[in-house]
């Protein structure tokens, strides 16, 4: 009986590296739940996450490689750790708090470097990280060195991050924290944005790592 039980099948989109030995394609994703993204805001934002994992979960490459994490802010919470697709459970958002964009960067990168880590650690090869910041409001807290490590960062090809402003963010400190020019979403287009991420993850998780992807134009969700 023992000799069937070694060729149990590997649990499809398993997180654990000796089960799953795909390389990763780490996502953070760097939400804004202060106040006022409550209501309208709050119900797209929860529906384009949703989307996203939906989207993902199609593509049988993208959900044994591509890794979520969530980041809510303020107060920064973790919500979910590193998990590929198939066990990344977005809860349902809720508004609370101001707004410490800074602290919350610092979660994030400080989370991709620490990943990045258990992969060289496991032995497994791994793609550019990548961290999305969705806001529609300006820092309550020191940024300056967020600001910075998110320039170094994009310096050293460490990862990249992309900025999105909702209606009533400042584009402006975005700009000077982010090394890319930030993008501001157009009314509240949440899921369509998560519709071209999912396609950003899926193009990139098909190739090899280290492997150069140009991106899908940001059509349709962004205020050009």
């Amino acid at each position: 009986m023992d000799e069937y039980i070694s060729f149990e099948q590997i649990p499809f989109g398993s997180d654990d590296f000796a089960d799953n030995p795909e390389p990763r394609c780490p996502c953070v994703l760097l939400l804004d739940t202060s106040i006022s993204m409550g209501g309208m805001p709050i119900m797209q934002l929860n529906d384009g996450v949703r989307t996203f994992k939906k989207e993902l979960s199609q593509d049988p490459l993208a959900t044994k490689r591509v890794e979520v994490a969530v980041v809510t802010f303020g107060p920064v919470t973790v919500e979910s750790d590193f998990h590929t697709v198939p066990n990344f459970h977005p809860r349902e958002l809720e508004t609370t708090g101001d707004t410490p964009m800074g602290e919350a960067i610092n979660t994030a990168i400080d989370m991709v470097s620490r990943r990045k880590k258990e992969y060289k650690e496991h032995g497994i090869s791994y793609y550019k990280p990548w961290i999305i910041l969705i806001t529609d409001g300006a820092p309550t807290d020191d940024f300056r060195k967020a600001a910075m490590r998110v320039k170094e960062g994009e310096a050293s090809k460490s990862f990249a991050f992309f900025a999105i402003g909702v209606e009533g963010a400042s584009m402006d400190i975005l700009q000077s924290i982010s090394a890319r020019a930030p993008i501001k979403l157009k009314g509240l287009m949440f899921r369509e944005f998560f519709m071209w991420l999912s396609a950003s993850m899926k193009m990139v998780s098909s190739k090899n790592p280290g492997s150069t992807v140009n991106l899908l134009p940001p059509s349709g969700w962004s205020e050009l």
